[in-house]
């Protein structure tokens, strides 16, 4: 039964909160603040979720997100508690935010600076450059109807739906984010750059709505940054806000079930058998898995396991984490690394769900801004190729090494020369991982794909559509996955949750 330690002896409505990634310390925070008396339950041993830490021989390695953009959206949470962000978190600016590298060489700087952007266009295309004005006023405009307006707007209700049409009619929300590009730009190379954001929260450029086109006017608005001591650093002050609020985060809690009566959620019952009571349930967890595998059958008439498994799922991540005992100042933070195919290998991965022998990667190297993350004379990297998700049937413990030795060919070839024997620490993370370690279904990094007929109104609701008192946030529901979704899907629930019988002194 509920303990004393989880929740005070008072009046106090309460809540229980499902994951302590971004999404489930942005909505406890926020909770808290309303007046809730709350308690976070995460399955692992440290909070952060999909944002995780990992410490291996005197490396620090971010499991995830290490793109920080919409600072704003961090800054208001240490508002609500009467702090500074500054006072706990050192950002900085990126500058390039990415380098793009294309497999001939060649690459483009991505800046949030005019001038060096337009400089960048012509030097691939200059013939490009009305078109790359005309493209960015329309991520300008899916910026301020689709982030401004709707980001934090729960679709709780048909009407939502109804009064956000004209607003997805003016974005052209039918069209693909690359159809979008290829209206405006005619280079292959500066379609490529336009277009491969929405790859950073799941999602497929020739596929995806084009709202997401507002991804690049929020980062040309707010900049990309970077944590010092990495984004877990985040994860950490988001922590000692609950910890000064006297929210309690439970480690090593991993949920069973949630508990449903007469379709009022009850409360939670952990792998331990151990059942904690609460006024409403948050789940930050996967939306999918919560759905299939937290709630019963019989209290689900809308998210029921038919509609769950024919859903489309994003594609997800094979992520090699390494450590050398030398520096590589000519790799900056973040790059690009595109491959020879663009739209075919987008296909493998979404549509054909096949694992293809090429690959574009993400390299990170955080130690180009924060040396402390790795021995003195030393890098810390990581380097994350989109595959296929489980769908694909791979066997991840057979394909695992020789995946991870052909990235390394590749790598060695082209921006690390000889890096491998300077590797002092090394370790994987697959898409078995993502079912296994973060309960994702079909080991989805991001949940479900963020395609026209599964964003908004179309995805699991901010207050469940099934059973009362039950509330989601994070990369499942609306508006979506990456840092900023996640985190507006915390103000969306603010909209819709039950207002607390009595607020906390």
């Amino acid at each position: 039964m509920l303990k004393k330690a989880d929740f005070k002896e008072n009046e106090a409505s309460t809540a229980i909160v499902i994951g302590s990634g971004f999404g489930g310390l942005a909505a406890a925070i926020r909770l808290s603040c309303k007046g809730y008396q709350v308690v976070v339950l995460e399955k692992l041993d440290a909070p952060g979720g999909r944002a995780y830490v990992h410490r291996r021989d005197g490396y620090t390695f971010d499991a995830g997100p290490t793109i920080i953009t919409a600072p704003f959206l961090l800054e208001e949470l240490w508002e609500l508690c009467g702090k500074k962000m500054s006072d706990d978190v050192d950002l900085r600016l990126m500058d390039p935010f990415y380098r793009i590298r294309f497999d001939d060489g060649t690459h483009f700087d991505y800046t949030g600076d005019p001038a060096r952007m337009r400089a960048e266009v012509a030097k691939f295309a200059p013939e490009d450059l009305p078109g790359y004005k005309r493209f960015l006023a329309e991520a300008e405009k899916c910026y301020k109807l689709g982030f401004q307006e709707l980001s934090s707007t729960a679709f709780d209700s048909l009407g939502d739906l109804v009064r956000a049409i004209p607003s997805m009619i003016k974005m052209r929300a039918w069209e693909s984010i690359y159809k979008l590009v290829a209206r405006h730009l005619k280079n292959d190379k500066i379609r490529q750059v336009m277009s491969f954001h929405p790859l950073l929260i799941g999602g497929n450029p020739f596929s995806v709505t084009a709202v997401y086109a507002l991804i690049n006017s929020l980062e040309r608005r707010h900049g990309v940054h970077s944590a010092m001591g990495g984004t877990g650093s985040l994860i950490k002050g988001l922590a000692g806000l609950l910890a000064g609020r006297g929210v309690q985060i439970r480690l090593n809690s991993e949920v069973k079930r949630i508990e449903v009566v007469d379709g009022k959620a009850q409360g939670v019952t952990l792998a331990n058998g151990e059942f904690i009571p609460a006024d409403i349930v948050v789940s930050n967890a996967d939306a999918a898995w919560t759905y299939q595998k937290l709630i019963a059958p019989e209290h689900r008439k809308v998210w029921t396991d038919s509609k769950v498994n024919s859903s489309k799922y994003s594609m997800s991540l094979f992520v090699w984490y390494f450590g050398t005992d030398k520096q590589y100042p000519d790799v900056p933070h973040h790059m690009i690394l595109l491959g020879k195919r663009y739209k075919e290998l987008l296909t493998d991965i979404f549509k054909k769900h096949k694992l293809a022998d090429d690959f574009s990667l993400y390299l990170h190297r955080p130690t180009a801004t924060d040396p402390s993350l790795a021995p003195a004379g030393g890098d810390a990297f990581y380097v994350l190729a989109p595959v296929p998700n489980l769908a694909s049937g791979t066997d991840w413990a057979k394909e695992a090494e020789p995946y991870r030795q052909a990235i390394a060919k590749y790598l060695d070839e082209s921006v690390l020369p000889g890096f491998e024997k300077h590797i002092k620490t090394s370790f994987c993370m697959t898409p078995q991982d993502f079912q296994d370690r973060l309960l994702s279904v079909k080991g989805a990094a991001f949940g479900f794909e963020p395609l026209l007929l599964q964003s908004a109104w179309f995805r699991p609701h901010n207050r469940s559509e099934d059973v009362q008192g039950l509330y989601m946030v994070g990369a499942g529901t609306h508006p979506g996955a990456g840092i900023p979704g996640v985190l507006s899907s915390a103000k969306a629930l603010m909209s819709v949750v039950a207002e607390p019988k009595k607020a906390l002194a």
